[in-house]
């Protein structure tokens, strides 16, 4: 079974981020710089999934800022793309999203290739597409459900 957690060590925040540099700086091209900020290792609260076997194979962060509660670098390693780790990480994230800021508007910046898997999680696109580290993207916000 695919479980998703918050990072509770540095061994686990390394898995996350080698996670993170795989998909985006190694595969998407976005540079190191970029991907990395101060959120990391101030405000941000970071999340890794892991295979049935353990292994670490997906990585999310989420933090407060002055329009709610934002959702970012979600990523998911390659050979595990398409057996649900996405939906478990996200899952997982909004629970405790919830618990900890139920009033909060939830949104995040979906690259185009997304955006159909945050909308079967209930996000809507808002707002005009913009470019982001040379990829296109469009910010969606949450819709609780009732």
């Amino acid at each position: 079974m695919i479980t998703a957690e918050p990072v509770s060590d540095l061994r686990d925040l390394d898995a996350a981020f080698t996670i993170r540099e795989t998909v985006f700086v190694h595969e998407q091209g976005v540079p190191a710089d970029a991907e990395y900020d101060l959120h990391d290792r101030t405000d941000a609260r970071h999340y890794l999934a892991r295979a049935t076997d353990g292994t670490p194979c997906g990585a999310a962060r989420w933090r407060t800022t002055e329009n709610g509660v934002k959702l970012e670098r979600f990523a998911v390693l390659e050979q595990f793309r398409n057996q649900a780790v996405g939906s478990v990480l996200l899952k997982r994230v909004l629970e405790d999203v919830q618990a900890a800021h139920p009033e909060a508007t939830v949104y995040l910046n979906a690259q185009l290739r997304a955006i159909p898997f945050y909308e079967r999680h209930g996000f809507r696109k808002v707002g005009d597409q913009f470019t982001e580290c040379d990829i296109e993207h469009f910010k969606m916000i949450w819709t609780k459900p009732d």
